[in-house]
């Protein structure tokens, strides 16, 4: 009767789980379906304590409660103070924690098995085996990938991909020795080759990583989180946990779909994503060159007033700066004043601007932008020409020609926002510096772009108060 009844909850948790996913596929539900996922863990937390619960000794579930509420503070705080400019690093560092869980479990369940269900220590069943082999190197591979994503993220190292001769040749040479060596361990049930495993597959998530370009990072993000779900399956069949296997499942399935359609929204190669040659051969060229003695218009925030409120449609192309900056309550502000003005504002949002899928538009939905006016690159796109006004604050890679002109340039191929077709483009950036994937805009040099240097904050204020 427990046994059924622990079924039925943790199948009720993995329907809040997919409901959860549905709501997160819009913003408009979004909060819902974070609402409904919170619900489903709660429910599958609860119920693996109380039906685990007479198993346990005092010391036990002690540590177990004691567990579950450092990591929920820690959790809390770290939600309430981390900006959303922080947030890509803060998954993938998350990332890094279910597949080191997912190395530690493998661990516990190869040098405990009678405390999981499985065996004997040197008679694992070897189903099990299996399982614990092809989760530890997922785990492995998760989190050292995660933790050089991260770091790249962070900026604590150079962004640029990291390549060498042969890389791929390596690539493949490990992946066939780690799938060698699952074989052998699960033939003999050799702690050293675990821990051989382990380390080969520690290598390997660092080598998968390494040659992976800024400008491709939010399919790293997506590419991990993907990586992640699957650990957590691993887990999940160790444990002999249903929850943990339905939750891992969804996570690493809607992962690697998330990442198949960012890679068709770029023009890559979703295997060469898995494999992690992702802008490897390309992207150590530099598109444009330096600017040497060409020139750029540069603007006031008195001439972009005057020129936003003579337009008659406009569209705003926010980026990475405007998310640094804050700039969307401003932003905001400004697009509603042309709306009073009878300036139609439309909001056009690359499916890679910032840094993770999304990231523009939780920013805008923070900012209560509606969502009427929030367009996909694939619907507003044909709309530039005819548009007065591009109005682009701190988007960078996602606007640069030299995606569809340049075949030399990292990004060459990757569907961009063609704002160069707009009758005038508005460029709010810093400087002239060149975006996340190292390349420098064509853009800022075309005759119809006018730069506003500055903050974006800043700069878009000032252009309320000239208004």
């Amino acid at each position: 009767m427990a046994t059924n009844l622990a079924a039925l909850l943790y199948l009720a948790a993995g329907v809040l789980f997919i409901l959860a996913l549905r709501g997160l596929s819009s913003p408009e539900t979004s909060r819902r379906g974070n609402k409904l996922g919170m619900l489903g863990m709660a429910i599958a937390i609860g119920t693996t304590l109380a039906f685990k619960v007479e198993e346990w000794d005092a010391l036990t579930l002690g540590l177990i409660v004691a567990g579950i509420a450092i990591g929920g503070i820690i959790g809390a705080i770290i939600a309430r103070r981390i900006p959303m400019t922080a947030m890509p690093q803060l998954v993938a560092a998350f990332h890094s924690l279910v597949g080191l869980a997912a190395v530690l479990v493998a661990a516990a369940a190869l040098y405990a098995p009678q405390a999981f269900g499985i065996g004997t220590v040197g008679g694992i069943h070897t189903g099990s085996l299996v399982e614990m082999s092809i989760g530890v190197a997922i785990g492995a591979i998760t989190f050292s990938g995660s933790i050089v994503a991260f770091t790249k993220l962070q900026g604590l190292v150079s962004g640029a991909p990291v390549s060498f001769a042969g890389q791929h040749i390596l690539n493949l040479a490990l992946g066939i020795a780690a799938l060698v060596l699952i074989i052998l361990f699960c033939s003999s049930e050799s702690h050293a080759l675990f821990w051989a495993l382990t380390v080969l597959a520690f290598v390997l998530g660092i080598l998968i990583i390494i040659p992976i370009g800024g400008a491709d990072m939010p399919v790293v993000i997506s590419m991990l989180n993907s990586y992640s779900g699957w650990a957590a399956a691993g887990i999940g069949f160790t444990l002999e946990n249903t929850a943990l296997i339905i939750t891992g499942a969804l996570v690493g399935s809607s992962g690697a779909i998330l990442s198949y359609i960012m890679c068709k929204g770029m023009n890559r190669s979703f295997f060469n994503v898995i494999l992690g040659g992702f802008g490897g051969e390309s992207a150590a060229a530099a598109a444009g060159g330096p600017a040497g003695d060409r020139s750029v218009k540069q603007g006031s925030a008195e001439d972009a007033a005057f020129i936003l409120k003579n337009a008659g449609s406009v569209i705003i192309v926010p980026g990475y700066g405007m998310a640094v900056a804050q700039a969307q309550h401003a932003l905001k502000e400004m697009a509603e004043f042309l709306k009073e003005e009878g300036v139609k504002v439309s909001y056009a949002i690359h499916p890679v601007a910032g840094r993770m899928p999304g990231h523009m538009n939780v920013l805008l939905a923070e900012a209560n932008v509606p969502y009427d006016d929030v367009f996909e690159l694939d619907d507003i796109n044909s709309q530039f020409p005819n548009t007065d006004v591009a109005f682009v604050i701190g988007a960078n890679d996602v606007t640069n020609p030299a995606a569809k002109s340049d075949p030399s340039s990292p990004i060459y191929g990757m569907p961009v926002l063609d704002v160069a077709s707009a009758k005038t483009v508005l460029f709010v950036k810093r400087s002239l510096g060149s975006g996340y994937a190292g390349v420098e805009n064509q853009l800022f040099f075309k005759d119809n772009t006018m730069m506003l240097f500055g903050d974006a904050k800043k700069v878009t204020e000032e252009i309320v108060k000239a208004m």
